[in-house]
């Protein structure tokens, strides 16, 4: 099925992209953080260029807002201190004056936060995805976008995880059934 973004209607917003996050670069598969990181910079300047909205989303774990879940896995390891930059966009995406900046406490974007509120009073019926990682804010974002009717476009190429499994997983699971898997060149080429 041939791509065409509506350079009206859509939006891009990457996932956690932030230094604290993107540090894990060499646990990431099946793309390193630097591909993910680069391909994600491609989107964002094709989007500003055409003026259209770059939604850049970072996660704020720690302090008394961070959900505290109790878990089999091994999770976040207690109210533990970040880095002072951890949360701090990496430089390669800006952000630019006029991206629209949302902070988050768990995985997706959605939850407690104005993202959709934003996107709905830009008339964005479509969003690009991306970001790190593929199977926890990527696809908790996806989840709720769907559910909120949103159109979604997954930048496969802009994304990692912490295995290659975990990625192919999101990818043939849940984006396949709720959205379209397209590369980033490919996205960037369609914009109309």
């Amino acid at each position: 099925m041939e791509l065409k973004i509506d350079s009206k209607k859509t939006a891009l917003v990457v996932i956690d992209l932030q230094k604290g996050i993107a540090s894990m670069g060499r646990q990431l598969a099946p793309h390193s953080a630097d591909e993910v990181i680069g391909n994600a910079a491609k989107l964002a300047n094709a989007f500003r260029q055409k003026g259209m909205p770059v939604f850049l989303v970072h996660v704020m774990p720690s302090g008394p807002e961070r959900l505290n879940v109790i878990a089999d896995d091994q999770g976040w390891g207690g109210l533990q201190e970040m880095p002072k930059d951890w949360a701090d966009f990496v430089p390669q995406l800006g952000p630019n004056e006029k991206d629209i900046i949302i902070t988050k406490r768990q995985w997706g974007a959605f939850y407690g936060t104005d993202l959709e509120l934003h996107l709905r009073r830009r008339g964005i019926d479509t969003i690009v995805l991306c970001g790190i990682s593929t199977n926890h804010g990527v696809e908790s974002t996806a989840r709720f976008a769907y559910e909120y009717g949103f159109q979604q476009i997954f930048a496969e190429d802009a994304m990692a995880s912490m295995s290659a499994e975990m990625h192919n997983a999101a990818l043939d699971i849940a984006f396949k059934r709720i959205g379209r898997i397209r590369k980033t060149e490919e996205i960037i080429g369609s914009i109309s």
